[in-house]
């Protein structure tokens, strides 16, 4: 009799323990659905809100009614960025500008102006060339919601008195193409975005200019630091900052090879380099997969083409059925905009991590140690332990000091002598 009660109370519990067990599994299900409802609901939300927001955008950003012939740099079209900005105050601005092949166009951006007289006026400038968004109207930082993000440093040089131009490159934001990684064209976009400052009466604005960018950017600025002097004779130059720059783009896409990166680069290059040059056929160098998407990914803003990549890349799906090296029309369009070695007159500060994933270490220490040789008056500044995007608002004081050092017409100090921390690259000449 006991033996019986021992195995009805034993049945009894299991049964109420796989119950309580269901429950429980149950229970998981609903948090789960709940949270996924919870997830798709905020991402619908989300796009909601950014469309109102691009919608209401829009017609500032139309420019078919805009006339091409004019003074470059002049603007054509401002009004307030909608953002608090500490120290000064905040323009959005369409002004007209030229591609590398001469034609004229317009390239929207943001304006900086501070709200104290602290360096006297004229005003000093600094030129900020941003990097890789995405090519999607939405992905302008003049478009973004929180255009302060990538930038936090900007109320600081606003506190020195010093005015902020920032270009979203022609393109971006307006119509046309963006000349994603074109050297020629992204420099002339930074150029008149400075030379637009002249039509901004509150700017208070000089002529003498520092130009920074990083990643993509750090590319525009090495650019608009060769071409400062030819294209744009009436602007003053004192020095280019250039961050994890794009600067040696043949062994940046041979080390990034089938790796994710791929598809986040890759399809605005795609949609970019074809414009600029001819020749260049995209389905030569892609997968059957990356051929199929690369106009739609080079439409998404960085995070989303970043996110897809890394799904892609997990699922073995390779961007490039080849390595840019092997096509010769290909190679020769990067090798055109491989950052030029500026003269040994401008000062230049580079500055990069060590523990950078995306514009690769080794591939800065390339550009440091050709320059050097070629005279270069460069400064190089190395982190470790910040990621790429942190980069340039890690830097900020450090790089606010060295353009102050500029704009006082102080010598600027020379690291040439120093060891690099990392081999460089692989030379690819």
């Amino acid at each position: 009799m006991a033996k019986k009660k021992r195995k009805l109370s034993k049945k009894i519990s299991f049964l109420t323990h796989h119950r309580h067990l269901k429950h429980f599994i149950f229970g998981l299900g609903i948090a789960f659905v709940s949270v996924v409802i919870i997830i798709v609901g905020l991402s619908v939300y989300h796009k909601l809100r950014v469309d109102s927001q691009q919608n209401a955008l829009a017609p500032f950003y139309n420019t078919s009614g805009l006339s091409t012939s004019g003074p470059i740099g002049q603007v054509l079209r401002s009004e307030p960025l909608g953002v608090s900005v500490q120290n000064g105050s905040a323009l959005r601005i369409i002004y007209r500008t030229q591609r590398a092949d001469g034609s004229i166009t317009f390239a929207s951006g943001m304006v900086f102006v501070p709200n104290n007289s602290v360096s006297g006026s004229p005003r000093p400038v600094v030129a900020w060339a941003h990097g890789t968004v995405g090519m999607g109207d939405a992905c302008a930082p003049s478009r973004n919601s929180d255009p302060l993000s990538a930038i936090s440093w900007v109320s600081e040089m606003l506190a020195q008195g010093w005015v902020v131009t920032a270009t979203d490159y022609a393109g971006l934001g307006t119509p046309g193409t963006q000349g994603y990684l074109v050297g020629g064209d992204e420099a002339r976009d930074v150029l008149n975005s400075v030379r637009a400052l002249q039509y901004i009466p509150s700017a208070e604005a000089g002529k003498s200019f520092v130009v920074w960018g990083h990643s993509q950017g750090g590319n525009s600025a090495l650019f608009t630091g060769s071409e400062a002097a030819s294209y744009a004779p009436d602007l003053n130059l004192l020095g280019t900052v250039a961050s994890a720059p794009a600067a040696e783009i043949v062994p940046l896409l041979n080390e990034t090879y089938n790796t994710s990166l791929d598809w986040v680069i890759g399809p605005e290059v795609l949609v970019s380099w074809p414009t600029a040059y001819s020749g260049l056929n995209p389905a030569e160098i892609t997968t059957s997969a990356g051929y199929s998407n690369y106009k739609r990914i080079a439409n998404q803003c960085i995070t989303s083409a970043a996110l897809e990549g890394l799904v892609r890349t997990a699922l073995k799906q390779d961007f490039f059925s080849e390595d840019l090296s092997t096509s010769a029309p290909w190679l020769a369009a990067a090798k055109a905009n491989t950052a030029p070695i500026l003269s040994p007159k401008q000062p230049v500060l580079i500055a990069e991590s060590l523990t950078d994933q995306v514009v690769l270490p080794n591939t800065t220490a390339l550009y440091i140690q050709q320059a050097c040789k070629a005279g270069s008056n460069l400064t190089s500044l190395w982190l470790t332990g910040v990621g790429h995007i942190q980069l340039s608002n890690t830097i900020g004081p450090q790089v606010i000091g060295w353009i102050g050092d500029r704009f006082a017409g102080l010598p600027n100090v020379s690291t040439c002598n120093q060891p690099l921390p990392i081999a460089p690259a692989s030379d690819p000449s």
